[in-house]
């Protein structure tokens, strides 16, 4: 049986956020006989970053799939990147999300590195993570969540360690399993 060769490749795109963007992106992709793996789509400020991981015919060039995107109205002035991507698009069992870590409150400088580090001690590894500035009444909030996988025998120990971290800086902690 002839099994279909494919070339694997990283989009990366930034731009100033529309409505449909992702539509016309994916739109394009699907015309292209694109199959899409793992994707990642956010706002950021007025801008966004739309990324994935996708499969195309062998022999597909990054310059033809650039130009392509290029071309879609909503993307004018976008940064388009398309570069191949080496490595397996099953994720393994660090890349499943086990817990959600969410932290709020006031401007904490260093705050992701300290929560990251915190992490790395108990071998959990960062799958997404997100965090952003929250207008509230009288200045602004920050939220930051974090999903992560945690080795079941070490979760005990990080919750603490994160609620300890997070409680220091005076900043309320969530974790939750998923």
């Amino acid at each position: 049986m002839n099994q279909q060769q494919f070339d694997t490749y990283l989009l990366s795109i930034t731009g100033k956020d529309r409505v449909g963007v992702v539509s016309a992106v994916t739109g394009y992709l699907f015309e292209t006989g694109a199959n899409l793996a793992d994707c990642s789509y956010a706002v950021l400020g007025e801008g966004f970053e739309f990324s994935c991981v996708a499969e195309f015919s062998a022999g597909s060039q990054t310059e033809e799939i650039e130009s392509g995107l290029n071309s879609i109205n909503l993307l004018e002035g976008a940064r388009i990147t398309v570069s191949s991507f080496p490595f397996e698009l099953l994720r393994g069992q660090g890349g499943e999300i086990t817990h959600v870590v969410e932290v709020t409150g006031g401007d904490q400088p260093g705050l992701v590195s300290r929560l990251s580090d915190v992490l790395v001690d108990y071998n959990a590894n960062i799958v997404r993570m997100s965090s952003r500035r929250v207008s509230i009444e009288g200045g602004f909030d920050y939220r930051t969540r974090i999903a992560t996988n945690i080795p079941a025998d070490r979760f005990i120990a990080l919750e603490a360690a994160l609620y300890n971290t997070a409680g220091s800086l005076g900043l309320d902690c969530k974790v939750e399993k998923t």
